[in-house]
C-alpha cells in the first residue's frame, strides 16, 4: 500500500488495507516481493501526478516478469484522470475512485478472472467510507473521519469535484469509533474532515462539532484529540470555548490562511478577510495562551503583486505561527485559478516561497526559543525515529503537536525501556525552527496499554462502525453495502 496527499488518504488507506485483510490477503513485508500493488492517489499538486506515473513505470518491468501481479489506482488522482491512467499505464490492472473504496476486493478479483483490467469510478458517495473495516497503522493514534468532502469552491482547489459534497457522519458512530479505539489502548485520535469544523450542517446543527469535542472528552482512556482542517469561515466561538474547556482537546489549531491579502483571498473564493482571520488567532489566544497555530499559504497565486505579497509576509509575522505548510501555486486542470490571467513568472514564485519561507522560520524559531525550561509531556512516536545516532534521543509528539527530540535517560525511566505509544515528560533545552530539544534526564516516564501493543505488533483492527448512509435522518444501510457499495 503507497500513500499520497492528506491524512484523509492516509486513513482511506488504513480502511483499504483492512478491506484486504477480510478478504484474505497479507501484508507483505518490507522488502518482499508483493503479489498486490496499492497506489493511493493525490491529485492537489503537479507532483503528485509525476510521483504517480513514475513509480508506474518503474514496476513495468515486474509486471512482464511476473503477469500474475496485481497494480490498482485509487483516490484522487483516479477520479480525476479515469481512463488517462491505464492509457498511460496500460499493465495497471485496476483504477477506482473515491467513492467506491470497498470495491477494491471485488474488482482485483474481477480483473484475475475476466483477465482484463477494471475500472469503476462513481461520482457520488453511497456509504461512508467509516461503514468499511480498517487496519490501523499506529497502535497509539488514530484517525476518525467525521464527514467527507467539501462545498466550498475556492477557485485554486480540486478538491470537492473529486471527493464530492460534504456528507457528515452520525455523531453516535463517530463517538462509537472513537470509544473502540480508546479501549484498545489508543491514547490520541485526529478527527477528520475537509472542512471539519463546518460539522452538522447537513443535519442543521451549527453547534454540532463544539458538541462532539466536548463528547470525546468523556472517553474514558482517550488522553488526546485533534483535529484538521478547519475553514476560518465556519470557526465559531463554541468551538474555542470547547477546546479550552475539555481537558483532552490539544491546544493546537491548523488554521489555513493562503494569503494575507483581502483582494487575493476574494479571488480565491476564500469567504474571509484578514481582519477576520487575525480576530479568530486573537480570540484563541486569549483563550489559550499556550496554543500552537500552524497554518497552509500559497505563494503566488495569479494576480498576486508584491503589495499582496507583503500583506501575507505581515500577518506571517504577526501570528508567529508554530510551522507553516508553504506552497508555490501550481495550475491544476480543471479548476478556476488555472485559466486566471496574469499568472505569476515561476521566478518571481520561487523568490517569494524562499522570503516567505524565512518569516516563517523566523517566527516559529522565536516561538520555540520561548518554550526553552517548560515542561513537555511526549507521547513517543515510531515514525519519528531517532534524532541521531550519537545522542541516541527518541522523539514524540507534545500536547500542542510540536516535535520533540528527548534523551530517554535519568531515574524516572522504567528498567524495561520506552517503547513508542509511552508517554514521557521532559524539560526544553532547546528551540529550532521545526522541532524541540530536551537533552536532560526525564522527568517521569509512563508505560501504556498502547506502548504494549506496540512492541508486541499489535495494531487496531476496527470493524466498520455504522453502515448507515451519510446524512443523520436517513435508515440505516444493508450490512453488505459495506463489501459490495461504495465508500
Amino acid at each position: 500500500m503507497r500513500t499520497y496527499g492528506c491524512q484523509m488518504n492516509v486513513h482511506d488507506s488504513e480502511r483499504l488495507s483492512g478491506l484486504l485483510e477480510e478478504a484474505g490477503y497479507t501484508a507483505a513485508a518490507d522488502g518482499d516481493t508483493a503479489d498486490v500493488v496499492v497506489f493511493n492517489t493525490c491529485a492537489v499538486r503537479e507532483n503528485a501526478d509525476n510521483k504517480l506515473y513514475g513509480n508506474l513505470g518503474m514496476l513495468a518491468p515486474a509486471k512482464t516478469e511476473r503477469p500474475g501481479m496485481q497494480i490498482a489506482v485509487g483516490g484522487c488522482l483516479a477520479q480525476k484522470d479515469r481512463s488517462e491512467i491505464q492509457r498511460r499505464a496500460p499493465w495497471v490492472d485496476v483504477v477506482f475512485g473515491t467513492h467506491n473504496v470497498g470495491s477494491l476486493p471485488v474488482l482485483l478479483e474481477r480483473a484475475r478472472h475476466n483477465a482484463e483490467a477494471q475500472m469503476e469510478i462513481l461520482d457520488s458517495l453511497e456509504v461512508f467510507p467509516s461503514s468499511l473495516p480498517a487496519r490501523r497503522e499506529s497502535a497509539y493514534a488514530g484517525w476518525v473521519s467525521i464527514s467527507v468532502g467539501c462545498n466550498n469552491t475556492c477557485t485554486f482547489c480540486i478538491v470537492p469535484s473529486l471527493r464530492g459534497k460534504e456528507a457528515d457522519r452520525r455523531p453516535g458512530d463517530i463517538l462509537a469509533e472513537v470509544q473502540m479505539l480508546a479501549d484498545d489502548g489508543v491514547l490520541e485520535v485526529t478527527l477528520l474532515g475537509q472542512n471539519v469544523n463546518s460539522y452538522g450542517a447537513e443535519f442543521g446543527d451549527r453547534q454540532a462539532f463544539a458538541k462532539l469535542l466536548r463528547s470525546c472528552g468523556e472517553i474514558s482512556g482517550l488522553e488526546r484529540v485533534r483535529f484538521t482542517s478547519p475553514h476560518p469561515k465556519d470557526f465559531t466561538d463554541d468551538v474555542i470555548d470547547a477546546m479550552a474547556s475539555t481537558p483532552n482537546v490539544c491546544h493546537q489549531l491548523h488554521m489555513p490562511l493562503q494569503s494575507g491579502s483581502d483582494r487575493v483571498l476574494k479571488a480565491m473564493r476564500r469567504s474571509y478577510r484578514q481582519t477576520k482571520y487575525l480576530g479568530i488567532i486573537d480570540r484563541v489566544r486569549a483563550a489559550m495562551p499556550d496554543a500552537a497555530i500552524t497554518t497552509d499559504i500559497i505563494v503566488g497565486f495569479p494576480g498576486e503583486t508584491e503589495e499582496d505579497f507583503q500583506q501575507t509576509l505581515e500577518v506571517a509575522r504577526q501570528v508567529r505561527f508554530a510551522a507553516a505548510y508553504t506552497f508555490q501555486y501550481s495550475p491544476r486542470p480543471g479548476t478556476p485559478a488555472a485559466t486566471m490571467p496574469d499568472q505569476v513568472p515561476p521566478d518571481v514564485v520561487k523568490d517569494r516561497y524562499q522570503r516567505l519561507l524565512a518569516v516563517v522560520n523566523e517566527g516559529s524559531l522565536l516561538n520555540n526559543r520561548d518554550l526553552v525550561g517548560n515542561t513537555v509531556e511526549v507521547l513517543v512516536a515510531a515514525g519519528e525515529g531517532r534524532k541521531d545516532a550519537d545522542t541516541e534521543r527518541m522523539s514524540g509528539r507534545g500536547r500542542d503537536g510540536r516535535l520533540v527530540h528527548f534523551t530517554p535517560t535519568g531515574p524516572a525511566v522504567d528498567p524495561e525501556g520506552i517503547r513508542p505509544g509511552d508517554v514521557v515528560t521532559t524539560r526544553v533545552t532547546y528551540g529550532a525552527p521545526y522541532h524541540l530539544v530536551a537533552d536532560g534526564d526525564l522527568l517521569s516516564h509512563r508505560r501504556t496499554l498502547a506502548g504494549d501493543r506496540h512492541e508486541a505488533g499489535i495494531r487496531p483492527k476496527t470493524p466498520g462502525v455504522g453502515l448507515g448512509l451519510p446524512s443523520f435522518g436517513k435508515p440505516a444501510a444493508r450490512p453488505e453495502a459495506a463489501v459490495i457499495g461504495c465508500g
